[in-house]
């Protein structure tokens, strides 16, 4: 292979050092599976409390006496493979509570917090630090739109990616000066949304491409329903505009070596039944139908409040469900209820449990993932991987995933799981039926799972595209 080539990624979280949801799963990927494409990728994120405690040979890159307030400096080390640039300000990130905020609410100043960031990392795209300079910059999200628009008139072409919409950086337009912002900015063709400041608005007005992380979802935002009042911005840049599935990490996911459950493979598909007692008796539950298993956050997004109206007809023909999450008070309260209702058919475990949710995938015959959006979903890649078929509502990259059994997908022997529509309760009842004739066909639902089991959603594919774009973009500078 040639010279490799550089780019920054900047992003409020990336595991394996902070990690609130999907979006530092996809940072932390994402600089391995580039390696491969020619791509060196270096991981730009704010140095939270006990960040610089895990980086090896850290050193100082760049300093400044007043960074929004006062001293801050760059520090680079490793964390594995990982080349991590982590923004030492602790004025602004050496805090108790979470990344964004703690049991008071969000932090007043996170819009100076991450405009901090991103203004570093501009600084960082212009000028390199250490004797290491990008040609490109990938940012992620509200936190780091303003990454684009600081680097608006350079050289230095930016792509931005939408992990979720609903969180746009809306701050107060008396806020522009703090931010780095002048009036001239806050335009209706600027940072300007509806009378205050977005961040993300800002990004996908000046980054020179735009990703997010299924080609449905990309679709998806340019409707009133799930563009959020950004869909007119996303008309705009309809041909800037790409869907790049996220992968899955196929080392940590897979049921050939998982040191967390019963090894089974799809060629040795009987071997997932002894995960499956174990399941059963973890969650107190017996079970001869399909064991429905749901790993979520409990949130109205989630579509839980379809489930406890669903799922009645799927019980009495001899289905399970055992449930893993936290989230909404009512939404706990509605699961809690449904398993005093049904002992011994559906089991509920309030939190989350990693080592747990290993065990459930390689147990439960189904996954339930009814969510209203879905930008990408790991849930139902994670369930393809381990042979627990998919009941997926038919949204962004839930239906980019799981082909839906239908005389057409059976007849052609390409069918991953059930996918149901409208999102609405009788559509899922409608599913959950669907799923226990499906499994009352042995030699049907083994083909099934063992289809699901033998698709690839590791992130060769998805870092071939986003090389792809980079290097369009990159001869389009030059």
């Amino acid at each position: 292979m040639g010279k490799m080539r550089k780019v920054l990624s900047v992003a409020s979280e990336s595991v394996p050092l902070i990690k609130t949801g999907g979006l530092a799963d996809v940072v932390g990927a994402l600089p391995g599976a580039l390696a491969g494409q020619g791509w060196e990728m270096r991981v730009m994120i704010p140095a939270y409390r006990g960040v610089l405690k895990s980086l090896k040979a850290a050193k100082e890159v760049w300093q400044s006496a007043d960074l929004f307030g006062a001293p801050a400096r760059l520090m680079q080390g490793k964390v594995g493979a990982l080349v991590v640039l982590a923004l030492d300000a602790p004025h602004l990130f050496d805090r108790t509570g979470g990344p964004y905020s703690d049991n008071a609410g969000d932090y007043a100043d996170n819009g100076e917090r991450f405009a901090a960031l991103s203004y570093v990392a501009a600084e960082v795209a212009r000028i390199g630090v250490g004797g290491w300079k990008p040609e490109i910059v990938h940012v992620h999200d509200w936190q780091t739109g303003l990454v684009p628009w600081y680097l608006r008139g350079s050289d230095i072409p930016s792509v931005i990616t939408i992990h979720n919409i609903a969180f746009q950086g809306r701050f107060a337009r008396e806020k522009l000066g703090a931010l780095g912002l002048t009036q001239a900015d806050f335009q209706r063709d600027g940072v300007e949304f509806w009378g205050d400041i977005s961040t993300l608005k800002a990004g996908l007005m000046a980054a020179d491409a735009i990703t997010t992380v299924s080609p449905r979802y990309a679709d998806e935002l340019m409707r009133p329903e799930f563009g959020m009042g950004l869909e007119g911005v996303l008309q705009m840049r309809a041909r800037d505009l790409h869907g790049i599935l996220n992968g899955i990490d196929t080392e940590t996911w897979n049921p050939e070596t998982d040191p967390h459950i019963s090894p089974f493979s799809a060629k040795k598909i009987a071997d997932k039944g002894n995960n499956r007692r174990v399941l059963q008796e973890e969650f107190n539950l017996d079970v001869k139908g399909p064991l429905a298993i749901l790993i979520s956050r409990l949130t109205d997004q989630k579509g839980i409040d379809l489930i406890a109206p669903a799922i009645e007809p799927f019980l009495m023909a001899g289905g399970g469900l055992a449930v893993l999450g936290s989230g909404d008070r009512w939404a706990e309260a509605a699961m809690l209820e449904l398993a005093a209702r049904y002992p011994g058919q559906v089991g509920v475990k309030i939190g989350y449990d990693e080592v747990l949710s290993h065990r459930m995938f390689a147990g439960g015959d189904a996954v339930l993932v009814p969510s209203r959006f879905e930008p990408c979903g790991l849930t139902q890649l994670y369930g393809l991987r381990y042979g627990c078929l998919p009941i997926v509502a038919a949204v962004g990259g839930l239906a980019d995933t799981v082909v839906g059994a239908t005389p057409a997908t059976m007849a052609a022997k390409a069918a991953t799981g059930v996918v149901f529509h409208p999102v609405d309760a009788l559509a899922l009842q409608q599913g959950l039926l669907k799923l226990v004739s499906l499994y009352e066909d042995r030699a049907q639902w083994r083909a099934m799972v063992v289809r699901a089991m033998k698709a690839d959603w590791g992130w060769a594919q998805s870092a071939s595209r986003y090389a792809a774009l980079y290097d369009t973009l990159t001869s389009n500078a030059d």
